[in-house]
């Protein structure tokens, strides 16, 4: 009914977090956890694990308005910038580069990546003139959804 048939749960994370808002089911729910994604409907839920080496982050920049929010929705979470060109730098701690991209914001305001799991580090965007920055953890106890990155 999704289209999710035999996409492994990375493949389901990509392929929702990019649908656009107006094509989302209502009817699913579907969260981002570090070590889940957990996917809920009115006939079913099910946990998929995700793969211990790697740890989802789904990032919203944003100028004037944010929302809180722990672990990302796919289905409901939506950021401030939809369909915008960014430039995406994700460093770990010990200096290492882990993202460095032009890329362009999904329908739903957000950009996501996949980082190694037991990470700390800085993220930074920059939108036109704009640049924001914030700190990440990628452990067991993480947001997957960041909403403090304010771009000035």
């Amino acid at each position: 009914k999704y289209g999710l048939d035999g996409l492994d749960p990375t493949e389901v994370i990509e392929y929702l977090d990019r649908l656009p808002v107006s094509e989302r089911p209502d009817d699913l729910i579907a969260s981002v956890t570090p070590n889940d994604l957990a996917l809920t409907s009115p006939a079913a839920e099910l946990t998929l694990p995700l793969p211990e080496e790697s740890f989802y982050l789904s990032i919203a920049p944003y100028m004037e308005q944010t929302h809180e929010c722990y672990h990302h929705s796919l289905t409901t979470c939506l950021g401030e910038l939809s369909n915008e060109n960014v430039h995406v730098k994700i460093v770990d701690d010990a200096g290492e580069i882990l993202v460095d991209e032009h890329t362009t914001t999904f329908d739903n305001g957000f950009v996501g990546f996949w980082v190694p799991s037991d990470t700390k580090g800085t993220i930074e965007i920059t939108h036109d003139d704009l640049v924001g920055t914030t700190q990440f953890t990628a452990t067991e106890e993480s947001a997957t959804c960041i909403t403090d990155l304010h771009l000035a």
